[in-house]
């Protein structure tokens, strides 16, 4: 959707470190599908570096540019002719206290020779061969868009202008673009290179000299790349609707799958328009952010509105904990809409309508539980209970976050089950990046980082979608996180399974301070359904209950959610060392009196993973993902912090030095945040903003 979103004084930071044309390249390749050309990224060096210069020098640096912008959220970014506005200018209005937006077509012509008067739109230009359109009339569409219903700043009021920058050219060698026949309107304006103090007046009658990131973040959700949290998506709906916009290749999804529905599901009103019997299997695949439960949350809202009997399964407790907690809760029939894989060893009499599989990935061999009596075990596959338990099955899956070895849910397992039971098995991947704040150069950095990938890993270029930063003690990270979730943004801390985890201790289930970092002792989240002392919540609600905040989250409680901010602490089990990375067992202490026990040697404590358990190749599998998992679950910034020194100088090196002005994304540089709706199922008011 966009290449970049940066302050001016920030994109000429960005500059001066020579990233970011690479970084505009990539992002261009990435959303083309082909490589910048020379003259795209001499363009890009020129042209952006030299507007950004006259808004520092106008005293508003603080404006915000977000480069190649898509003109609207359904605006095509692959294939075709996308409508890419140059650069969009954004800030709040000095005077009419509103969002400020200017539409910049950037041309690097020195001279224009003339203008067919006929249509406005040929204009020939000295050195080009073939004649252009005028300038102003691609920023007539690009101000229609803006401005139109479809907008992407929607029912917000906005002021709105465009302007065409020649900043090579001056007023008399492109006199025929600018005389009397020339297009007029707000968006018409032409800027050249002698013209230049007139440019910076204007910007400061367009622009305050404060403020832009929140009214950037407007354009940016508008737009699709920031989407609703899911978990305060379904809390603003109640879950009797939903807000999600579900765009390109998760409407598709979405759409196959209803549309399926309709044909071979009868209903009380009508039979099924195609009398089948067979079984129906869609799997949905894609890596984690691209929209998964997004799509899962939105065709349950809509089947259960057409009079289908739906169930939303996960693998994942902390997921339905979360759902109950904050949207279920006061309707026991909606909380028990959601379930888990091991709930249909009895299959439901009658079979449901749609069973929706989240996290698929998280299947098992068998629903079987220690604590389980004989008769409730098991015996078949999981996979197959699933399928028999409903007419049309959807599972949602991402092989690359499997953190546990009995996780067994595979595109290779679904297809097979699938052709077992004469099902037909129609298959979607998603591509697009909705976590992370939308930024694809995050996710792919992380990747690379930890080896999951395979990629060489690069230095983090700030894009403006995502901060990361790295943080010399456990204190610093505790301080950002606190100050953050003071300010109203959702924020978590989370660590590598590197401590051993302690059930409540006494009557009182007091927590232990298991994860001890030199003089820093703060709780595992804890092991325990039931609240325990000074008010720490069961385990499955840490996540997103206010008490949680103090506590420290695995991959276990952390995977299939996502907060603004988190702080990773990376432990011993996986530091670098001699140019690679060394993943490493710890051995813990005999227990003392009360039940404690200590790190004896540094490394993983996860019991899942125990040596006697996987193979040393499949431990460090495990632990790259289930990092991957952790360092992917903020959606606005990560704070990364390792206990070992040499991983922690790594991480710096390709993290590279932090210049936190505008590119932490703090309070000031967000839009409001508000407190989270009450719980239960009244509708929240139609003012409350969730970004």
């Amino acid at each position: 959707m966009l290449l970049l979103k940066l302050s001016a004084q920030d994109l000429l930071t960005l500059d001066s470190r020579r990233r970011m044309v690479p970084h505009l390249a990539e992002r261009w390749r990435q959303f083309r599908e082909q490589e910048a050309s020379e003259t795209e990224r001499s363009a890009w060096a020129e042209s952006l570096v030299c507007l950004a210069k006259d808004l520092v020098a106008a005293d508003r640096g603080n404006v915000q540019m977000v480069v190649e912008c898509a003109a609207t959220a359904d605006e095509d970014i692959k294939g075709g002719s996308p409508r890419l506005v140059d650069v969009v200018l954004v800030g709040r209005h000095p005077r009419a206290n509103r969002p400020s937006v200017q539409l910049v077509e950037l041309k690097r012509w020195s001279t224009v020779t003339r203008v067919e008067r006929a249509f406005a739109d040929q204009i020939y230009v000295a050195g080009l061969a073939r004649p252009k359109k005028h300038p102003a009339l691609q920023l007539r569409e690009y101000y229609q868009a803006f401005t139109g219903t479809n907008g992407p700043f929607g029912p917000v009021d906005i002021e709105c202008g465009g302007f065409a920058y020649l900043h090579n050219a001056t007023e008399d060698s492109v006199r025929p673009l600018i005389d009397v026949d020339a297009p007029m309107g707000a968006y018409a304006r032409v800027y050249t290179g002698d013209r230049r103090q007139q440019l910076l007046t204007d910007l400061q009658n367009h622009f305050a000299a404060d403020g832009g990131g929140s009214e950037a973040e407007l354009l940016l959700k508008g737009i699709g790349v920031r989407n609703t949290p899911l978990l305060d998506a379904m809390m603003w709906s109640r879950g009797t609707d939903t807000v999600f916009t579900l765009r390109g290749r998760q409407k598709e999804a979405a759409d196959q799958i209803l549309e399926a529905a309709a044909k071979v599901l009868p209903s009380p009103q009508q039979s099924a328009l195609v009398p089948d019997e067979r079984r129906l299997v869609f799997l949905v695949t894609g890596g984690a952010g691209t929209g998964k439960s997004a799509v899962g949350l939105q065709i349950k809202a809509e089947l259960e509105a057409a009079g289908r009997t739906v169930n939303y399964a996960s693998g994942s407790r902390a997921f339905n904990a979360a759902m109950q907690e904050h949207v279920g809760v006061g309707d026991r029939e909606f909380k028990e809409t959601f379930t888990y894989f091991f709930d249909y060893v009895t299959t439901p009499e009658p079979p449901l309508d749609v069973l929706i599989c989240d996290e698929a990935h998280r299947l098992r061999d068998q629903s079987r539980n220690q604590y389980w009596p004989p008769e409730k075990q098991g015996t078949r596959p999981q996979v197959d209970e699933l399928l028999d338990a409903s007419r049309l099955t959807v599972f949602f899956l991402d092989e690359g976050q499997v953190v546990r070895p009995k996780e067994v849910g595979t595109v290779a397992l679904i297809r097979e089950a699938a052709e077992r039971h004469g099902a037909r098995l129609v298959q979607y991947g998603l591509r697009e990046q909705f976590r992370c704040g939308g930024s694809d150069a995050y996710s792919r950095w992380v990747r690379a980082l930890l080896g999951v990938s395979g990629d060489e890993p690069e230095q983090w270029t700030p894009d403006g979608l995502m901060h990361v930063e790295v943080v010399d003690t456990p204190e610093a990270l505790e301080e950002i996180i606190l100050s953050e979730a003071g300010a109203g943004a959702s924020a978590r801390m989370v660590a590598g399974y590197c401590w051993p985890w302690t059930e409540p201790l006494g009557t009182e289930k007091r927590l232990e301070p298991d994860v001890r970092i030199d003089g820093w002792h703060r709780p595992w989240n804890a092991k325990s359904d039931t609240f325990c002392a000074d008010g720490a919540p069961p385990g499955i609600r840490w996540s997103v209950h206010e008490n949680g905040i103090g506590q420290i989250g695995c991959v276990y409680t952390a995977q299939g959610l996502e907060w603004d901010w988190c702080g990773v602490i990376m432990g011993d089990d996986m530091v670098r060392r001699d140019g690679r990375w060394v993943f490493r067992r710890g051995k813990e202490t005999e227990k003392s009196a009360e039940g404690v026990k200590r790190v004896a040697v540094p490394g993983s404590f996860d019991p899942k993973v125990k040596a006697g358990s996987v193979s040393d190749e499949e431990f460090a599998r495990l632990i790259r993902h289930a990092y991957h998992v952790l360092m992917t679950r903020a959606s606005r910034a990560a704070v990364l912090y390792s206990t070992d020194d040499e991983t922690r100088e790594y991480l710096k090196d390709f993290v590279g030095e932090i210049q936190i002005h505008g590119l932490r994304p703090t309070r000031e540089s967000l839009p409001l945040h508000h407190t989270r709706p009450k719980r239960g199922r009244k509708k929240p008011k139609d003012d409350l903003r969730l970004f």
